[in-house]
């Protein structure tokens, strides 16, 4: 099939490399000149776990192509995939601006059937605008007899292993209408997505309303798990129970299960954040209110900061002439995303009560750089104090204590005796509860850790 991908970001390159590693002819175009520059240059401009050589086989192979030429993108595809970014506006909604634009683009250049695709997380009711737009532009080249069929396809990609939830997903969620168009449309992406369900079908067909309204509730659910067990954590602190038995005790139950249930610092990435933002206002926008995942978007909050509080608790609020190692910044391990990272809340935060840091990151260091660059540009004398390592045990030497936030693998398993010979002061502040506390206090270590009853040495 030939497929236009509109859209660079992390699901437009995903579901365009993806596509064309099953045989499919695949056109990405942005209008981001720099980054199809890049791409066309062999260069990746995201961190994703195998998406390099992926997209090198493709380009290779000619079934994978980048371009900033719009209309050729408008031209090219008999699917249009929407990829673009959601960004959320002050009040929390999501702003459309970017998927209406692409849809407008469509509508000036289309000449025959094509499936538009809403590949981008968007509000319920998205499928009706772009088709409104669509036809508005169709109506303004006097065009009566040309179709199209909107479709909704939301994305469930977890970031580290989006190429592996794409190839082998648990579902694929597909909104059309009910129309000779949207049955046809119905058509074409059961064929497109064959490939991917041979052995079980994992499609599930649906309106669009509803397609759309799976992924904020998919991501919603989650979202909440996170925060509740986040909430389980602090109190589990304050009455001398083990959050790290607790989550083993409950998960055990198959009606819960383990997943999304480990404590730590909260929540970040391009998702949850926004997606829980944008259910709250469309309940809101519809005279209603979603009380629970509104105390989850206050939790998350709260939970940022829950190290920093470790910190005060133990050694003051005033930490001037103090060093903080930081381990980790980007929001999850396999990825260089430092959107709405906790690390950017306790790194500013430490710098703010006067600390120094030196933080580390195996991927994320460059994203790091621009992105607190960017936070703290108003406040030279803090970006002043934050300096980058190259190496986690630099970060760690002479340091009055070891922050961990992000769990990536090579911080799960250090010479604790080494870490306890480095450090100025043996304090480590583990957002990830990546260490055992007992051992931690075997060798002189005061670890303090999410939910851990405040296991001293």
């Amino acid at each position: 099939m030939k497929i236009t991908v509109i859209g660079t970001g992390y699901v437009g390159l995903v579901t365009g490399a993806c596509l064309a590693e099953l045989g499919n002819n695949v056109l990405c175009v942005d209008v981001d000149t720099h980054k199809i520059a890049v791409l066309n240059n062999g260069g990746v401009p995201i961190h994703e776990l195998g998406l390099k050589e992926l997209i090198v086989r493709n380009v290779n192979a000619g079934r994978l192509r980048f371009s900033d030429d719009i209309v050729a993108g408008a031209n090219f595809g008999d699917i249009q995939f929407i990829a673009v970014g959601t960004p959320p506006d002050e009040d929390g909604s999501a702003d459309l601006q970017y998927v209406l634009s692409a849809a407008r683009n469509i509508g000036a250049h289309l000449s025959e059937f094509k499936v538009v695709v809403n590949k981008s997380t968007v509000p319920v009711g998205t499928a009706d605008k772009v088709g409104a737009v669509i036809q508005e532009e169709l109506d303004k080249r006097g065009e009566t007899d040309i179709r199209f069929s909107v479709v909704s396809n939301p994305e469930f990609l977890k970031e580290g292993v989006a190429i592996e939830d794409f190839m082998r997903p648990d579902r694929i969620v597909i909104g059309t209408n009910m129309d000779e168009a949207g049955q046809k449309a119905q058509e074409i992406m059961n064929a497109l997505y064959a490939p991917f369900v041979r052995n079980h079908n994992r499609i599930l067909f649906m309106d669009l309303r509803s397609a759309e309204f799976t992924k904020y509730a998919a991501n919603a659910m989650l979202a909440t798990r996170i925060s509740f067990m986040n909430e389980l954590a602090n109190l589990a602190d304050d009455v001398g129970a083990d959050i790290e038995l607790v989550r083993q005790g409950i998960g055990s139950d198959p009606r819960i299960g383990y997943s999304f249930l480990y404590a730590g610092t909260g929540y970040g990435g391009s998702c949850f954040p926004k997606d829980v933002q944008a259910l709250i206002h469309i309940a809101q926008e519809n005279g209603s209110r979603l009380h629970v995942l509104e105390a989850v978007e206050k939790a998350n909050e709260y939970q940022k900061n829950i190290l920093t509080k470790k910190i005060e608790a133990r050694l003051g609020h005033d930490l001037t002439g103090m060093t903080f190692a930081v381990w980790g910044l980007a929001f999850k391990p396999d990825t260089d995303d430092m959107r709405a990272a906790p690390s950017r809340v306790v790194v500013r935060e430490l710098l703010a009560r006067g600390a120094a840091v030196r933080a580390y990151d195996p991927v994320a260091i460059d994203e790091a750089k621009r992105v607190f660059a960017m936070d703290l540009e108003d406040e030279p004398a803090l970006l002043a104090r934050l300096e980058y390592s190259t190496d986690a045990l630099d970060a760690v030497a002479g340091a009055d204590g070891l922050v961990i936030m992000t769990e990536w693998k090579a911080f799960r398993s250090p010479d604790l005796k080494q870490l306890k010979t480095l450090l100025k002061t043996p304090y480590i502040f583990d957002g990830r509860n990546l260490y055992d506390p007992a051992l931690c206090k075997s060798v002189g270590i005061e670890y303090f850790g999410v939910g851990r009853g405040h296991i001293k040495s």
